[in-house]
């Protein structure tokens, strides 16, 4: 017998008949206001701007936040509200049609959406197409994303975000923080893959 038989001898022998199984458990976090606080803890400590408001509030936070934006993109879903206290130039992707690669990135341009869940423990938040998200380039190309976030729709960790989604089938876009890289001297680099700044206004429901 070869050596490498005597090892594959011995690896079948140690191997247990019947699959042993290991249920997995996923610690939660029940109460609102701790799933507030640590998304909002995780997001500023990935470099991301956070503001929390109420409903009456959406409006103003957004107007600041745009304030040095020459035009904002939104998805055709973004509720028109959101923006009346925004006066630059609004740009709806898909009205009537797509806008262009050089529009998103033209200099000054940021983005608007909506988020379909976030996740506090990892500080993620999913966007899955849908109308106030709008396809992967809207918030992958322009060089400023600003996110609204109701609180009803944050979770404590992702098997519980998979949950909710309408069809996880869908494309998803995961975003922890601003893009980001490092190189080889791990020196950090922001913006190489994605908007460089990334606001989050968490409307307290």
């Amino acid at each position: 017998m070869s050596a490498r038989d005597e090892v594959l001898r011995r690896v079948r022998a140690a191997r247990p008949a019947t699959p042993v199984e290991v249920p997995r458990k996923y610690r939660t976090v029940d109460a609102d206001g701790d799933l507030v606080e640590l998304l909002v803890d995780r997001l500023r400590d990935y470099r991301a701007t956070v503001w929390l408001c109420g409903p009456d509030g959406l409006a103003g936070s957004i107007g600041e936040l745009l304030s040095g934006a020459s035009a904002v993109v939104t998805p055709a879903g973004v509720p028109g509200a959101w923006l009346a206290a925004y006066h630059g130039t609004v740009l709806r992707d898909g009205e009537p049609r797509p806008l262009a690669v050089a529009d998103l990135d033209a200099p000054g341009v940021a983005v608007l959406t909506g988020c379909a869940v976030a996740v506090a423990r990892t500080g993620t938040l999913i966007l899955d197409a849908g109308p106030d998200q709008g396809r992967r380039a809207l918030t992958l190309v322009p060089d400023h994303h600003l996110c609204v976030v109701q609180s009803k729709q944050i979770v404590g960790g992702v098997p519980e975000a998979l949950a909710r989604l309408a069809d996880p089938t869908r494309p998803l876009t995961l975003v922890s923080g601003p893009s980001a890289t490092s190189d080889i001297e791990l020196n950090r680099v922001e913006g190489v893959h994605g908007p460089r700044r990334l606001d989050v206004v968490v409307v307290m429901n």
